[in-house]
């Protein structure tokens, strides 16, 4: 399997992360993808560095104002008097009251950062589009004939919304990777693993039925976003019907994990998309730091053979997994259950 990555996501360390109150260092460390990039090597996968695809496949995703906002809000943040080194909002608009768009970039930056979990340093956005150019290289791989192909990107993105980063997040590269695809299929779904939901990807297709999207996840009752990711969220217009959530309690282990999974499967399988996008995220494991499901290490490899045996040309983009000592080992299972799945070997 092809494997993109790119060195430019070192320089994007985030060290404001609000958690209960509190600044700290975000869980969303470079350390995550030298691990990963580890892990893939061992397991045989030489990567390829991404190729620039300009700015076009981010823009079909995402507003102008908002690429103008990521790529120069450090720089004017800088100007402002006391002034911390990172762009961290600390005001935001109400939902469902009229609002005007602030010309001040206080204003902007909560306008266009969903949380405080996105703090944008010197070179967010640097990294950013080059995890996207990463999402659109593996995308072009899979247009070109490939089976499929694995996204290392970081930041990753599937909070991430057409205006507003969010969540770790800032350009989506699971929706960038499905709009890519789009120039040759009629349809493509997005299935979602992360085990936070994957609220971008969701509000960015959500009157569209071009795109399935499909998310597992931790029950957001009890775990972030909290907002979205309940069952009863369907879409609306002429998306109505074309969004699946399947919310697990804590604790969900993988046998309980693949009976949603067969549930996903079959809502993909009667969709009869061109291709998928996979947004893979690893923290669901039994051992990362959000403790919220409790799938196992070998348990990747299951759920991936079973994604694989769709059949369909995929886009691998890696979202979430934290620091711990199983996380590369997690990243090989689950390109081991999708190889095999996909009869790889």
């Amino acid at each position: 399997m092809k494997f993109i990555y790119s060195h430019a996501h070192r320089s994007h360390d985030p060290q404001q992360f609000m958690v209960r109150g509190q600044l700290k260092r975000s869980n969303e460390q470079p350390e995550r993808a030298e691990i990963l990039l580890r892990s893939a090597q061992k397991a045989g996968h030489q990567p390829m560095l991404a190729e620039d695809f300009g700015p076009g496949p981010r823009a079909a995703v995402h507003t102008p104002e908002y690429l103008h906002f990521l790529q120069t809000a450090w720089q004017r943040w800088q100007a402002l008097p006391d002034a911390s080194l990172e762009v961290l909002p600390n005001v935001f608009p109400f939902p469902g009251q009229p609002f005007t768009y602030p010309d001040h970039l206080v204003g902007q930056a909560g306008y266009h950062m969903g949380d405080c979990a996105c703090s944008i340093g010197e070179h967010t956005s640097h990294a950013a589009i080059h995890s996207a150019h990463c999402a659109t290289h593996a995308a072009e791989l899979v247009l070109q004939g490939e089976q499929a192909a694995y996204a290392l990107c970081r930041p990753p993105g599937h909070h991430a919304y057409v205006d507003r980063a969010n969540g770790f997040c800032y350009l989506n590269n699971a929706a960038i990777a499905a709009q890519h695809l789009r120039s040759k299929h009629a349809r493509v779904a997005v299935l979602d693993i992360d085990v936070h939901h994957g609220n971008g990807t969701q509000g960015i297709f959500w009157r569209r039925q071009d795109v399935l999207t499909v998310s597992i996840h931790a029950d957001p009752h009890f775990c972030t976003p909290f907002f979205t990711g309940h069952a009863h969220e369907r879409g609306e217009g002429e998306g109505l019907g074309y969004n699946l959530n399947l919310p697990q309690p804590k604790g969900t282990t993988t046998d309980q994990y693949l009976r949603a999974l067969e549930t996903a499967l079959t809502t993909i399988r009667q969709y009869a998309p061109g291709a998928l996008v996979l947004a893979l995220g690893l923290d669901a494991h039994e051992h990362d730091p959000y403790q919220a499901l409790a799938i196992d290490t070998p348990g990747f490899a299951r759920i991936t053979e079973k994604i694989a045996q769709l059949g369909l040309p995929t886009v691998i983009v890696q979202e979430g997994g934290y620091l711990s000592e199983d996380l590369g080992l997690n990243l090989e299972s689950a390109l081991r259950g999708f190889e095999t799945g996909a009869g790889y070997r």
